[in-house]
């Protein structure tokens, strides 16, 4: 039998996809730094859509128990004009994500997220924090591999050769939440629905017992940098005028912020000296496919899978890695792109999906994404 050859990790950024590595890692047996920019992690962002690819990666690290108590499990997503509030497809994501893919579909807070995460990384003597250092390139102190995990704006990116700079894309995301009280009886309480219309869309889900989370993806001409910005709300509204008029009357009630969405090209991850990008630093993508923090996630199973193998070196072990995650992400980028097509479609092309979505129905729907929520991290 192989002997175990425990690693030191040094992981940049203390989110999700660095939370998540870490856990990982120790439960392998390795021990892990964690540095952080900020000197104490703070109650960011809003809802995140967790399918059941992810949240099975929460199940074998043992925390499905504790984010069961702060997550929901929606009944549907249903689909619905944006035009005229008629629901083209309701799919049943509970009963098929416990049926079909064994593990559930859950939409949760962010903070709660990293909550669950940070304190689950606390329980083990083999993870150090370090908070308030902002790391530029890998650092001293003898670390096998250092873990780029921060983020879209990465610093760490740049000494990776080869890699791509965040690029605009057109699009901005504006988030807000609203008590679940003020949400009208004529939108779903119990389910995610995705409001479809020309040029724009709209989520609406809860993310606990008492929030509603509304997220709007709309054209946008401006590139600031940031995640949580104040903007003029006018855009956003103008953005929807033409839509059915409850749901300018939703978006008037909320205050909002915005963020213009960035992507990463497909570039390098690896760098010299065992340097390794995941998450959004190697891949960052539009929302369209709900599918940024699964991806996040995905990563930090499968590279600490591969850098537990003993029979093959580091830098094998990372090259490997990011030969098996390549194809992946941009399966699901290509994804998001149909996604983006079909939910902001016009004319003729708005009909037709139409029709398609209402003949084919939910589960069916749904059945297409075997590939996406049925896949086995690791």
């Amino acid at each position: 039998m192989p002997v175990k050859n425990t690693k030191h990790i040094d992981i940049v950024g203390a989110g999700i996809a660095g939370l998540t590595t870490a856990l990982a890692l120790a439960e392998k047996g390795h021990t892990v730094r964690i540095f952080e920019q900020s000197p104490a992690l703070e109650e960011i962002g809003a809802g995140l859509q967790l399918s059941p690819n992810a949240t099975r990666i929460f199940d074998a690290l043992g925390l499905r128990d504790d984010l069961a108590e702060v997550w929901y499990e929606p009944d549907h997503l249903q689909l619905v004009s944006g035009l005229s509030l008629r629901t083209l497809a309701r799919l049943p994501v509970r009963a098929m994500s416990r049926d079909r893919w064994m593990a559930p579909y859950a939409v949760i807070h962010r903070a709660r997220l990293q909550d669950v995460l940070l304190n689950a990384s606390r329980r083990y003597s083999s993870i150090k924090f370090e908070f308030g250092k902002r790391i530029e390139a890998p650092a001293s102190g003898g670390a096998d591999v250092t873990v780029g995990a921060d983020g879209v704006w990465s610093s760490l990116r740049r000494t990776v050769r080869g890699s791509a700079e965040p690029r605009f894309s057109g699009y901005a995301a504006w988030r807000a939440t609203l008590p679940i009280a003020e949400l009208p009886k004529s939108f779903s309480h119990t389910d995610v629905t995705a409001l479809l219309g020309p040029g724009a869309h709209l989520v609406i889900y809860r993310i606990g017992s008492e929030t509603i989370n509304l997220v709007a993806t709309i054209p946008e001409h401006r590139s600031e940098k940031g995640w949580n910005l104040k903007g003029d709300a006018s855009r956003l509204l103008a953005a929807f005028k033409r839509w059915n008029a409850s749901i300018g009357i939703v978006l008037a009630k909320a205050e909002w912020r915005h963020w213009p969405i960035y992507e990463v090209a497909d570039a390098s991850w690896r760098g010299d000296d065992n340097t390794i990008l995941i998450g959004d630093a190697a891949h960052a993508m539009a929302p369209h496919a709900a599918q940024g923090a699964a991806m996040a996630i995905e990563d930090s199973c499968e590279l600490a899978s591969w850098l537990d193998r003993t029979d093959i070196e580091t830098a094998t072990a990372l090259m490997r890695f990011e030969a098996h995650r390549r194809p992946r992400i941009r399966r699901v980028g290509q994804r998001g792109l149909l996604n983006k097509f079909a939910y902001q479609a016009m004319g003729p092309f708005r009909l037709g999906r139409d029709i398609v979505f209402t003949l084919r129905g939910g589960e069916s729907l749904l059945a297409d994404l075997d590939w996406l929520y049925g896949y086995r991290a690791g």
